[in-house]
């Protein structure tokens, strides 16, 4: 692992997610960026000494070194967003496989660069876009595939969050102020952050690839370099329509992501705070409330599930799903065969360079007199 140490959330959530069904260990660390705290991170998680380094360019030296059945097989990326792109590139360069969390990097020409890498060495790429991984909304997935809900017609999409309402960057909040900051953060504030876990979830979910996008974003903190709302019209291959909203101001919400996507034959409906319920409404019939574990799900929804019904899973246990498509990936490479589509079923390089594409889209949007911006293919 490649950052997530003291101090950092979502290095505990990934180091909990791998650890859940025994598919990896974690045996080798540069945990922070500051030399001393890395080497203290990884004594507090009780990684060898000389697996332990102060800087990844360390950790890479050290793994070549080593004979190749000792060692890592995945190299997990949990630093701030400015890092992503040479430790994934160097990780890749050198024939590894790789997780890196979202967004993938700062540009679509870093991402283009990091996919090339990817295609050249053949390895495994997975980006942690961790919703894809809810039971029912790989059941949505399905439904919409299966032509359950006939030709989609409208999508809207909220990812709502208040912990920015009031300037946290300035107070010594370690996750806000890089996120705040364009050189660590990137092109966009909310619209990155959790904006592109919006369109991930949209685009996994239906199918469907935005064609143009008409957005508006503002900073409303004081002072506050990127925006921490967003607003934005989307159009999609084929006719369909889409609304996304992405806020870190909407004082007093907790994770307020919740889809609605809506066909000629029926609509689902889909709350992250409620994660294991999927209301699905028919043209022709009464409601349906599907439940996780629960009867009439699909088989990519049940392997999702690990507890009977009524025994809720949630953040972590999706985390692990994430996890657990990449370790197929990963088998299935060493092994020299190509995966089964469940086995291997977690977001990937190209999710991850859209994301990317995604965001530029938006930002030039925003800038833009012009009312609809085109989406590259």
């Amino acid at each position: 692992m490649v950052g997530g140490g003291q101090g950092a959330f979502i290095g505990a959530v990934h180091r909990q997610a791998l650890a859940l069904d025994g598919q990896f260990e974690l045996v080798a660390g540069a945990l922070s960026s500051t030399p001393d705290r890395a080497r203290a991170s990884g004594r507090a998680l009780r990684l060898p000494e000389s697996r332990n380094h102060g800087n990844w360019k360390e950790l890479l030296a050290d793994e070549l070194r080593r004979d190749a059945a000792e060692r890592i097989d995945l190299v997990v990326i949990v630093t701030p967003n400015h890092l992503h792109h040479p430790v994934a590139c160097a990780f890749v360069d050198a024939g590894f496989h790789v997780v890196c969390d979202k967004p993938l990097v700062h540009t679509g020409a870093q991402a283009e660069e990091l996919a090339a890498a990817v295609r050249r060495q053949g390895t495994v790429f997975g980006v942690t876009y961790n919703y894809t991984g809810y039971p029912l909304v790989r059941q949505a997935r399905e439904m919409v595939r299966a032509g359950e809900l006939g030709a989609i017609r409208k999508v809207v999409v909220e990812y709502s969050q208040g912990w920015l309402a009031t300037p946290q960057e300035a107070g010594g909040n370690k996750q806000a102020a890089w996120r705040a900051d364009p050189a660590q953060g990137g092109l966009g504030g909310a619209i990155a952050d959790i904006g592109t876990h919006a369109e991930n979830l949209v685009t996994t979910v239906t199918g469907l690839r935005i064609e143009s996008l008409c957005a508006d974003l503002t900073a409303f903190v004081p002072g506050r370099a990127l925006d921490d709302d967003a607003s934005v019209l989307l159009r999609f291959e084929g006719g369909a329509r889409g609304v996304l909203v992405a806020s870190q101001v909407m004082t007093g919400v907790e994770n307020g992501l919740r889809l609605q996507v809506a066909g000629t034959g029926g609509s689902l409906e889909w709350h992250q705070e409620d994660p294991n319920r999927l209301l699905h409404r028919p043209l022709d019939g009464p409601a349906r409330l599907l439940t996780r574990g629960g009867p009439g799900l699909c088989e990519a929804a049940r392997r999702a599930c690990r507890l009977p019904p009524g025994h809720p899973e949630g953040f972590i246990e999706a985390f692990a799903n994430v996890y657990l498509g990449v370790a197929g990936a990963v088998r299935a490479h060493a092994q020299g065969r190509a995966p089964q589509p469940l086995e291997a079923d977690h977001p990937g390089i190209a999710e991850g360079v859209r994301g990317v594409r995604f965001v530029e889209a938006v930002v030039a949007s925003a800038a833009s007199a012009q009312k609809w911006t085109p989406l590259p293919d």
